[in-house]
C-alpha cells in the first residue's frame, strides 16, 4: 500500500537567505509524524508547503500517489489546527465544531451525529451547549481538535498543539492525545520544538535542523542512536566524550578505556577518532561492574522520580546521570564509584556536526 503523503526533495528559498533544503519524507496512513526542531529551523515552512499555504520553488507533494504540489489548500482534504485555537467566541461547542461540516455542505442530521461522534472520540461528551469562553484549556484544546477531526481529513497537522497549556495539562493531553489520533484513524503531522513531546505523541520523528532533515526515526531510535552530537544535546544528552577506538567493541577516553556495545559501533575502524555518547541512565552504583569509573559528586537534585545526580572526574569533565528514586547517594563532595553500562554507550558522527 502506497504512503498516505510522500514529500521529494521540496526546496524553498527566502529573501533574507533562509533556504529549506531538499526535504524528502513518507507519512504512512494511520501514522503520527512529528516534526521536531528548534525555532527557525523550517517546521512551519515546511508544514506550509505540505498543505498549500506556500508554494516550494522545486519538489513534490504526493498525496495518494497523486501529485498536489500546485493544488489550492482547500481541495487538498488537510486539516490544520494552531496553538492559538481560534474558537469562535460566539458560538458553542456545538457550533464550534460544526463549522467545518457546514462548510462542507452536509445536512443537519449528518452534521448533528458527527459533532456528537467527534466529542465522544475528545472525552468531551455532553459539552454540545457549552459556552466555550466557560471552558478550561484543556477542554477548549479538545474542542479545537474535534473541530479538525470532525471533517475527517485526510491529514491532519498539528503546530505546537501543546504550546499554550500549562505545565499539568501538557502532561496529561501528552499521554491522551496519542489514543484519541489512533482511535481517530487519522494520519497526522505534529510540529513541536520540545523533544518530550514530540517523544510522546509521535510514531516517529523527523528532525530537523537549519531547513533540513538531519534524522527520522522511531523516538527510541533517535534517543538511542542519534546521528551526530548535535542532535544528541538538542536531545538534552550532555554527556559527549572524545574517544579513539581501540579494538572492537572498545573505545579510550578521558573518564577511562570502556567497553561499548550498541549499534553505534558498526562501520568503526580502530584507530578512528569518534564521539562518545554517555546517556543518563548508563550508571549504576557499583565497584566491581563494567566500565567502573570514580566520580566526585557536585550537584544532587531529586526529581521524585528520579535523582538528577552532577559529578566531576578528575579530569575535569563534568557529566549526569538520573538514578531511580529509591538509590542511597552520597552528598556533594564525596566520590562515587560508578558502572557504566556498554549497551548505554553510544558512538556518534562526525566531530563537525557538532
Amino acid at each position: 500500500m502506497r504512503p498516505l503523503l510522500e514529500l521529494r526533495n521540496l526546496n524553498k528559498s527566502y529573501p533574507d537567505g533562509w533556504t529549506l533544503s531538499d526535504v524528502s519524507l513518507i507519512v504512512e496512513r494511520r501514522e503520527i509524524l512529528g516534526l521536531l526542531g528548534p525555532s527557525g529551523c523550517g517546521k512551519t515552512t515546511l508544514l506550509r508547503l505540505i498543505s498549500g499555504l506556500e508554494i516550494a520553488d522545486s519538489g513534490t507533494v504526493l498525496v495518494d500517489g497523486e501529485d498536489v504540489t500546485d493544488v489550492a489548500p482547500h481541495r487538498r482534504g488537510f486539516g490544520l489546527m494552531f496553538q492559538e485555537y481560534a474558537l469562535f467566541p460566539h458560538k458553542d461547542v456545538f457550533g464550534n465544531v460544526a463549522f467545518g461540516l457546514r462548510m462542507a455542505g452536509l445536512d443537519a442530521g449528518e452534521i448533528a451525529g458527527r459533532v456528537t461522534e467527534t466529542l465522544a472520540l475528545v472525552g468531551l461528551e455532553g459539552f454540545e451547549r457549552r459556552d466555550v469562553n466557560q471552558l478550561s484549556g484543556g477542554e477548549r484544546q479538545r474542542v479545537a481538535l474535534a473541530r479538525s477531526l470532525a471533517p475527517e481529513p485526510k491529514l491532519l497537522m498539528l503546530d505546537e498543539p501543546l504550546g499554550a497549556l500549562d505545565r499539568a495539562l501538557r502532561e496529561r493531553l501528552m499521554d491522551e492525545l496519542p489514543a484519541i489520533l489512533h482511535r481517530a484513524g487519522v494520519t497526522v503531522i505534529s510540529v513541536t520544538h520540545d523533544q518530550e513531546e514530540a517523544f510522546a505523541i509521535s510514531d516517529r520523528v523527523a528532525l530537523m535542523r537549519s531547513g533540513e532533515v538531519v534524522q527520522i526515526g522511531t523516538p527510541q531510535a533517535l534517543y538511542r542512536q542519534p546521528r551526530s552530537t548535535w542532535i544528541a544535546r538538542f536531545l538534552g544528552l550532555t554527556n559527549v566524550l572524545n574517544a579513539k577506538i581501540v579494538a572492537v567493541e572498545r573505545v579510550r577516553t578521558v573518564v577511562g578505556t570502556l567497553d561499548v556495545k550498541s549499534p553505534g559501533r558498526d562501520g568503526w575502524d580502530v584507530g578512528s577518532e569518534a564521539q562518545l555518547l554517555v546517556r543518563p541512565e548508563a550508571a549504576s552504583v557499583s565497584k566491581s561492574g563494567p566500565n567502573r569509573v570514580n566520580l566526585q559528586v557536585t550537584g544532587c537534585s531529586f526529581r521524585g522520580m528520579h535523582w538528577q545526580l552532577d559529578a566531576r572526574h578528575k579530569s575535569g569533565v563534568e557529566l549526569s546521570f538520573i538514578f531511580s528514586a529509591g538509590v542511597d547517594l552520597p552528598p556533594v563532595g564525596e566520590t562515587l564509584a560508578l558502572s557504566l553500562n556498554p549497551r548505554a554507550l553510544t558512538l556518534l558522527g562526525d566531530k563537525t556536526q557538532a
